[in-house]
């Protein structure tokens, strides 16, 4: 629970029984009770309207991945099928008259 192990759980308890005493502690228990409640109830709420957003956005994103490769494969298939230029080498360098 919370990474606390037994000692440290019998410290914070023994800490509290001394702070509250034992007519308050019930009280004070239930209060704890009802926060951490209402904290987990607040934590699903906000994850069931945080989780359609996020849905929305992975499937976005994959959209937008997919045009990102067709668009790359298209250009890759321009290059290869585009014809090359005529190499330039010393056999076809313009020679003039003189030698």
């Amino acid at each position: 629970m919370f990474g606390l192990g037994a000692s440290e759980i019998l410290i914070i308890l023994i800490i509290a029984f001394l702070l509250f005493g034992p007519k308050e502690l019930p009280e004070v228990g239930r209060q704890v009770g009802k926060a951490i409640k209402g904290f987990k109830d607040t934590a699903d709420d906000l994850r069931k309207s945080v989780e359609p957003e996020l849905n929305m956005i992975q499937q976005e994103v994959k959209m937008v991945e997919q045009d990102l490769q067709a668009s790359l494969k298209e250009a890759e298939e321009e290059i290869t099928a585009a014809p090359k230029p005529a190499e330039t080498g010393p056999a076809s360098l313009p020679t003039s008259g003189a030698v």
